[in-house]
């Protein structure tokens, strides 16, 4: 009998949703109306649905009026705030594309991301951690200081014409973002919907940049069927209902926070909750506390600092049931403990990328512990998967293979970059993830790495998370990143970079003799590093490529040259 593909469909018998944001936020307002919609605990805020609906009206006719047009892209370039949510539904109602600007950028990435994509308008916070936003942009456009709001003209951003802060100080060039919230008039409403009306499911309606590992970011571009319909159904994986209490610790720059998070909240009325600026342990376990939070979303890192808080014995988080873990491989040791002391029995995995919008895989809640804890779930609903070798056929299950996205969750590529585009998405519209993966005889899918984080050591492949998953039963450890360096002898050998729990200690010779007997010789690391944190993303992914070069350099090695 021929073995069953790797080559899976999700469900079809609920619909996808054909409307735009605004027309399925207004839905909802008026379904929800006196609930609350958004609390921002670090900005006092508390909004209904109605009052929600209400301020991003009538900041989509503010945006308007100040002569932008639909399809004009619109950067932020800010932490979690209310403003960031208000100007998510406002560029989505008045036709504009939102540009999701990471936090952490500086001058240079700022000025790429702002011509890249071409942003007629920016808005920003005045100043973020150490960071100094609006010093920043006036050293890429000095000409700030000496232009009228809505009149700048910049020799290195040209197309940059307005420039919105947050709060309420006034700045040379800028315009305030609170003067685009006043009271609108019927007529003003009528000249918004009429443009509501034009709009259609396909438009483009948000770019994100994607990180990678090499090259510049590139701009995923992403329509309203794409992230509308993604934030529906992981949120209906959640079984999210209007009682629920959503805390969103994750950044709303990224999918996980503005369409898991956000829309997800959105499209089956529940409350989202902010719990500060930026991650914060302290303020997510007395969030969840005081607001009676029913899910808590984050990646692995998160979970890890919140087990390991010192007063997090002290907080009550029986309120909690559900969440998505995800962004990075969760290892079993943090999922079991998450279940257990954070009583999120119907805790999910959800593994995706921004480029499909971003998840393709979900757990249910009602999958086994068992299975929460091994795979990231099963296909989501009207989407296609399929794992191929390196000649382009599809393997057979149980076998690894290449994995690969198809369906309305696909971006529709990445802004002005067509060649890019068409390496990513193939003539059939698959696109390729660069994950590599294994699915099983149920159609249930474990991430095994990347294509490029394989360590290839003497011709074994070795999988770093297989090695991280094993690290994870140390007592002593909190957290472990395996990554492979360059070697003159085997042309790859094992790394590993170790966190210890607070006030351990431990030698590497005591790590290697954790792993010896348990997993194979060669899999054993022959470079242990210990460190105080490592070096992540915004959206709390650990940088593999940062620690490979910085133990290159470390360790005096070369990439082997192929030929």
């Amino acid at each position: 009998m021929r073995p069953k593909e790797s080559h899976v469909r999700g469900a079809t018998d609920i619909p996808l949703i054909e409307d735009t944001i605004g027309v399925a936020f207004d839905r909802a307002a008026s379904r929800h109306g006196d609930r609350e919609a958004l609390v921002v605990v670090h900005q006092g805020v508390r909004w209904t649905y109605r009052q929600l609906r209400d301020r991003a009206n009538s900041l989509a006719i503010g945006l308007l009026q100040l002569g932008l047009a639909p399809g004009d892209r619109v950067g932020i370039w800010a932490p979690n705030c209310a403003e960031w949510l208000l100007t998510q539904l406002a560029t989505a109602k008045a036709g504009l594309i939102l540009v999701n600007i990471n936090p952490a950028y500086r001058r240079s990435e700022l000025e790429y991301v702002l011509n890249k994509v071409g942003c007629k308008a920016l808005i920003l916070a005045p100043s973020f951690h150490l960071a100094d936003y609006v010093e920043i942009l006036r050293s890429i456009a000095p000409e700030l200081d000496h232009s009228a709001p809505g009149e700048l003209q910049a020799a290195s951003v040209p197309e940059l014409k307005f420039v919105i802060r947050l709060g309420s100080e006034m700045t040379p060039g800028m315009l305030n973002f609170d003067r685009l919230l006043q009271p609108r008039n019927p007529m003003e409403q009528q000249a918004l919907y009429a443009i509501e009306a034009r709009l259609r499911a396909t438009d483009p309606v948000n770019i994100q940049f994607t990180s990678g590992t090499t090259g510049a970011p590139k701009g995923a571009t992403l329509t309203h069927r794409n992230i509308l319909n993604n934030g529906f159904f992981t949120g209906r994986a959640l079984q999210l209902t209007a009682t629920d209490r959503v805390c969103i610790p994750v950044p709303l720059y990224h999918c996980f926070g503005m369409v898991i998070g956000n829309l997800g909240c959105i499209t089956h009325g529940a409350t989202m909750v902010y719990p500060s600026a930026a991650f914060d342990a302290a303020a997510v376990l007395a969030t969840i506390q005081a607001e009676r939070c029913t899910a808590v979303h984050g990646v692995p890192t998160m979970f890890i600092a919140l087990l390991a808080h010192p007063l997090f014995e002290e907080y009550d988080l029986s309120s909690l049931r559900t969440g998505v873990m995800g962004g990075s491989p969760c290892p079993v040791e943090v999922m079991k403990q998450v279940v257990q002391r954070m009583h999120m029995r119907e805790v999910t995995i959800a593994y995706g990328m921004t480029e499909t919008a971003p998840v393709s895989f979900q757990s249910s809640i009602s999958d086994s512990v068992e299975r929460r804890v091994s795979t990231v779930g099963c296909v989501q609903p009207h989407l296609e998967v399929k794992l191929i070798d390196e000649g382009g056929r599809t393997v057979p299950r149980g076998v690894t293979g290449e994995l690969l996205t198809r369906g309305y969750s696909v971006m529709s590529g990445y802004w002005n970059d067509p060649e890019a585009s068409a390496r990513a998405i193939d003539a059939d519209g698959w696109m390729h993830t660069g994950d590599v993966a294994v699915l099983d005889q149920l159609g249930y899918c474990n991430i095994v790495g990347r294509v490029k984080d394989l360590i290839i050591r003497g011709g074994e492949n070795i999988s770093p998370r297989e090695i991280e998953e094993y690290l994870y039963r140390h007592p002593k450890i909190q957290a472990a990143a395996v990554f492979g360096v360059p070697d003159d002898r085997f042309g790859e050998t094992v790394a590993t970079w170790i966190k210890l729990v607070p006030g351990a200690l431990a030698t590497a010779e005591e790590i290697r003799a954790f792993c010896r007997g348990q997993i194979a010789r060669f899999k054993i690391p022959q470079h242990i590093r210990f460190v105080e944190e490592f070096p992540m993303t915004v959206t709390g992914k650990i940088q593999k490529f940062v620690m490979r070069e910085r133990m290159k350099a470390e360790l005096r090695v070369e990439e082997a040259v192929t030929a």
